[in-house]
């Protein structure tokens, strides 16, 4: 994970500030370009019919893919799409945090903690068997397991040093995680349409499934605020096991973790995750003036657009044919494994 300040967001010197303004600034402005053909093509799209089928943030993701696989944007744009897709991604998460209060997170209740916690365990433990059943190495195995189960391309970043993987293998997981990340995105509101699920039910599922935590903002936005809210404070859960479960993988390959790799404790818990809980306390402290609820709340919205733009600049469609049928099987059968106990976590408890 990283470390509890990215750079891109310390404090810098004018001449630093200027500098980094410059580096960034091209791939910023493609994602912005991107960000408003997708809002154009939402208010095209709600002129002709009438409504909203595909939302801004979707199409954003579809355009920059689309443009990704005609075009690969050179070094120029490399920075300043990295920038919208990570740090830009992570400020909108900590600024969502302003619209949940403790009642959103008492709302859960100790039942689908604890439920999504031993979710959380047993889809590690299904996902590492399908791949070891598939023939994939342990390392492999594992990655996908622990990105499938956790957080993506960060599970699988934390976890790589500890259980000494080689950067193919490393590679090859966040690849799939990538695109795969993208697919559950784009098709989740359709399962949840065709299931009739509520608001509430939809955002456990959206918090159970999905790989990233600002993408639960995308694949939640389809049915409104409280599947958004509900959907993020779950997925926090799910992050928050990535310290236990890097702590348990560091003691049974403490033999084979090369010196220096194990990550420090402090580096567990993304800052991010950190500004958002920080933001809910406020929230639930009426901390927050109620006139600055509707901004941040904009804000948060304009910026994971702006994010899921770089998302789809960042997926290379075409991972999924290089990395080979044994990972393929394993990551889909391992996502279905976590939506199925998902769902079945949601009927278990009658929400």
């Amino acid at each position: 994970m990283e470390a509890p300040l990215p750079s891109s967001i310390r404090p810098l010197s004018p001449a630093s500030a200027l500098a980094f303004v410059r580096e960034t600034r091209a791939g910023v402005l493609l994602c912005l370009a991107v960000t408003l053909a997708a809002v154009g093509l939402t208010s095209l799209e709600q002129y002709l019919t009438g409504g909203v089928w595909l939302e801004t943030l979707v199409l954003a993701i579809l355009l920059g893919a689309g443009l990704r696989a005609v075009w690969t944007p050179d070094s120029r744009f490399e920075v300043g799409i990295a920038f919208s897709a990570r740090t830009l991604l992570e400020i909108a998460v900590v600024l969502l945090g302003a619209s949940v209060s403790a009642a959103t997170l008492s709302a859960l209740g100790a039942t689908l903690v604890f439920g999504i916690l031993a979710l959380v365990a047993l889809t590690i433990v299904i996902g590492f068997a399908i791949g070891r059943m598939l023939g994939l190495n342990t390392s492999m195995a594992l990655l996908i397991a622990c990105g499938n189960a956790i957080c993506g391309n960060s599970a699988i970043a934390a976890v790589a040093p500890v259980i000494d993987a080689d950067g193919e293998e490393v590679a090859t997981s966040i690849a799939f995680t990538a695109v795969l990340g993208v697919v559950v995105v784009l098709t989740l509101p359709l399962l949840g349409g065709l299931l009739s699920m509520t608001d509430m039910q939809y955002g456990v599922l959206a918090g159970l499934s999905v790989y990233a935590v600002p993408q639960v903002l995308a694949a939640a936005a389809p049915f409104g605020l409280a599947a958004i809210q509900t959907g993020t404070v779950v997925k926090l859960v799910r992050v928050l096991m990535l310290g236990p479960v890097i702590l348990v993988l560091s003691l049974l390959f403490r033999d084979r973790t090369r010196p220096g790799g194990r990550p420090g404790l402090h580096r567990l818990l993304p800052w991010f995750i950190i500004g958002f809980i920080l933001m809910i306390g406020l929230r639930s402290m009426d901390l927050i003036p109620q006139t600055f609820l509707l901004p941040l709340a904009a804000a948060s919205s304009l910026l994971t657009v702006i994010s899921m733009a770089a998302l789809g600049l960042q997926t290379d469609i075409r991972a999924v044919a290089r990395a080979g049928g044994r990972a393929v099987g394993t990551v889909t059968l391992s996502l279905a494994v976590l939506i199925v106990l998902g769902l079945a976590l949601i009927r278990l408890l009658g929400l």
